[in-house]
């Protein structure tokens, strides 16, 4: 059976973090020499500390117990990619193109039926997200401006610029989107 390398997973997700040992220590009300063992290896993190690490970090508790593929590439089929379709949004799907579980980025194909919209109100979110229109004729509509963009057209939106994607013709689109997480 394969183990879990608690250490390794703690002592990445706080570099990936730019966070020193005792920076970290001192989010946690703990030290950087028990942080330090733990990382080795040398001791193991009780539930209470893993709790407090994972707040720290940010990171969902069950982070440190995914084991990590050893495959440096990942294929989705077009058969097996899994298809969202949020339940209050008619006209709209999302194509997940992205393997899982992502880290650091979501790739999508945004599917917008005629006279479709992506969300009631605009929405904003901790990542920049670059766009890029495959078929049809969309609107970007953010509170301070809106934007008609054409099939070819790409643009990027910034962190936390609240947002909607609005199909506003008679035929259907297709947005390709990249967000960082």
């Amino acid at each position: 059976m394969d183990e879990i390398n608690l250490g390794l997973k703690i002592k990445k997700f706080r570099t990936d973090k730019n966070l020193s040992l005792k920076e970290l220590a001192q989010k946690i009300n703990s030290t950087s020499a028990l942080l330090s063992q733990i990382e080795k290896g040398v001791t193991n993190p009780s539930i209470n500390t893993l709790n407090s690490l994972s707040k720290a970090l940010d990171i969902p508790l069950y982070r440190f117990f995914l084991k990590e593929s050893l495959q440096k590439v990942h294929i989705v089929r077009a058969k097996d990619r899994k298809i969202i379709k949020p339940n209050k949004e008619e006209g709209i799907s999302y194509e997940v193109l992205s393997p899982e579980p992502q880290t650091h980025m979501e790739f999508m194909i945004l599917n917008l039926e005629a006279h479709s919209t992506s969300k009631e109100n605009e929405i904003g979110h901790d990542g920049q997200e670059v766009a890029f229109i495959l078929e049809g004729e969309v609107q970007l509509n953010t509170e301070e401006k809106s934007f008609t963009l054409f099939e070819g057209d790409s643009i990027k939106i910034e962190k936390f610029v609240k947002h909607n994607w609005s199909n506003i013709t008679s035929k259907n689109a297709k947005v390709i989107f990249a967000v960082t997480i």
